[in-house]
């Protein structure tokens, strides 16, 4: 297939002409111009249509490319292209897919089209794709690929070098080769470069670099991200983490998918939303999966519009009250998420640990109590001038002090405490964030109003 670099603009002028030529029945011009497309645009120009345009462009893309074009796909709509096709057509997309990516459309399937694709499969193919999936989700093992090229070290560089001639091609990313002893074990690597500059008559064992070490199987897929983002790898050799044993490699293509779908994650959940959401998915399917966390924060609502039916008689008799209540749960939201954005993101990195999460609770409950004390004051002044009255902006003070400081505390804490129950922080973190200030904030405020009226 024709490789092509298309930037933005084209892409999305490309998208207007396949849709009119779609609306205008001129299937055979859209099947030649998807012919004449990389695998990743068909992906993104499908992502990017409507449900009934995606399918019939989906019936016109040739058969020959449909693996590749899975790989670029999101897991939600490679999922549902999946679920249309016949096991055998599963299984002839599977010949040139990486071993990581077939492995999950595996997983995805039914345990009957699960078996029969199996059956359909080379033996070759079915041996391999056995393997991955015999590794859990979202670990090194679930992203490595089998495809290594392995180096003896006591065979001579000259003798690699024809060898490679002879073999005329190495898998993509290839920037290391490694060396392993006669039982597999993992001994060091040697690059490329090194091999190509070498003293042709110098042994592997001369050049290569003994220090590389591999990374565990279990290893979970964060944390391989992790290493490749501060060692600024290409590939690694993934290890049996007992026996040493070289199982494979993970390469930056992989690496960075992992990158972004946890940056996705990240945002999505923030919105209570799931990162694999079809931007142009149906209707009520879109409209059932965002009820489903609206119901959760309708409740979240009611419970800080208790608080204010609590303090009823105060809001009555200080009628000022009900236009400034509001200031105190927003001011403390705001503080409270950029503490909750922070430590979520220190966790997503791995500089949180048990180590150094008192000291940083700590750092954000001084930073909220001195945040609130400088807003408190501003806010004292702000009121005290604008309606007069030295009592009111006192108790705005106050409760804004108070709430600035408890957003400060929860904003770090929330985090924590949902990862020590294993419940996602990005996910779960800013409702919970919300609620907590939204009520401390109006009990501060309402609270103080009341002892106020008291005497």
């Amino acid at each position: 297939m024709p490789i092509e670099v298309l930037d933005n603009e084209t892409t999305d002028q490309r998208l207007q002409q396949l849709t009119q030529a779609l609306s205008s029945g001129m299937f055979v011009h859209v099947r030649s111009m998807l012919h004449d497309m990389a695998a990743s645009d068909i992906a993104f120009i499908l992502e990017s249509s409507p449900p009934r345009a995606r399918q019939v462009l989906w019936q016109l893309i040739d058969q020959a490319h449909t693996g590749e074009i899975l790989d670029e796909l999101s897991e939600e709509l490679k999922d549902q292209f999946i679920s249309q096709m016949s096991p055998e057509r599963v299984a002839k997309a599977a010949e040139n897919m990486d071993t990581d990516d077939l492995a999950y459309i595996l997983r995805s399937l039914p345990d009957s089209v699960f078996n029969q694709v199996l059956q359909s499969m080379r033996s070759q193919d079915r041996a391999r794709v056995e393997q991955a999936l015999s590794y859990p989700e979202d670990t090194a093992g679930s992203l490595m690929n089998t495809d290594t090229v392995t180096l003896r070290p006591d065979v001579n560089v000259d003798v690699i070098l024809r060898y490679l001639r002879i073999r005329g091609e190495l898998p993509e990313a290839t920037d290391t080769l490694y060396v392993v002893d006669k039982h597999d074990s993992l001994l060091g690597g040697v690059a490329i470069a090194d091999l190509l500059t070498c003293d042709p008559n110098a042994s592997v064992r001369d050049i290569m670099n003994q220090d590389l070490e591999g990374i565990p199987v279990g290893m979970h897929d964060s944390e391989v991200a992790q290493l490749f983002e501060r060692h600024d790898w290409v590939s690694a050799p993934v290890v049996d983490e007992k026996t040493n044993k070289l199982l494979g490699r993970i390469t930056i293509d992989d690496v960075v998918d992992v990158i972004r779908e946890d940056a996705e994650h990240s945002m999505m959940g923030m919105a209570g939303m799931d990162d694999e959401t079809d931007t142009f998915g149906p209707v009520l399917k879109s409209t059932f999966r965002r009820s489903l966390w609206l119901t959760i924060n309708l409740f979240a609502a009611l419970l800080a519009a208790s608080v204010s039916n609590m303090f009823e008689g105060t809001i009555e008799q200080f009628a000022t009250i009900a236009v400034l209540m509001t200031i105190v749960p927003s001011m403390g939201g705001v503080a409270g998420n950029q503490t909750l954005a922070l430590v979520i993101r220190g966790i997503a990195l791995g500089q949180i640990g048990q180590s150094n999460s008192r000291w940083l609770v700590g750092k954000e409950l001084a930073i909220g109590f001195l945040n609130g004390l400088l807003w408190s004051i501003l806010v004292f002044a702000a009121v005290w001038l604008w309606k007069g009255d030295v009592a009111l902006g006192a108790l705005i003070g106050g409760a804004m002090l108070i709430n600035m400081t408890v957003a400060g505390f929860a904003g770090a804490t929330i985090p924590l405490l949902l990862k020590k129950f294993n419940v996602d922080p990005a996910l779960a973190g800013g409702m919970v964030l919300t609620t907590v200030t939204d009520v401390i904030g109006l009990f501060a405020f309402l609270g103080l109003a009341t002892l106020y009226l008291l005497h």
